[in-house]
């Protein structure tokens, strides 16, 4: 009982039932395995209609997280060819 109330505390994406949070804490490289893992289900078709619409869902939460992360690194790059030295890293 204890573990549905902690569960229950922590924030959840919208009709998705998947921790933002825990998306949001992903590194680029642990989105994108989680990413490929989804598409890889979704892929073999051995799932409910209802699995199936998490499982985007979960995936383009992914997606999302994926695509801050390149935008981050471009930026710093492009960062880092215009001052010719390390900007550091970004805040996102």
């Amino acid at each position: 009982m204890t573990s549905d109330i902690a569960a229950s505390s922590t924030p959840k994406s919208p009709d998705t039932g998947h921790s933002t949070e825990e998306i949001d804490a992903m590194s680029f490289e642990e989105a994108y395995e989680a990413l490929e893992e989804v598409v890889g289900a979704l892929e073999s078709g051995e799932q409910s209609l209802d699995e199936s619409l998490r499982l985007y869902e979960r995936g383009s939460l992914l997606a999302e997280r994926c695509n801050t992360l390149l935008a981050a690194a471009e930026l710093r790059v492009r960062q880092i060819d215009e001052a010719g030295q390390d900007a550091g890293p970004l805040a996102l």
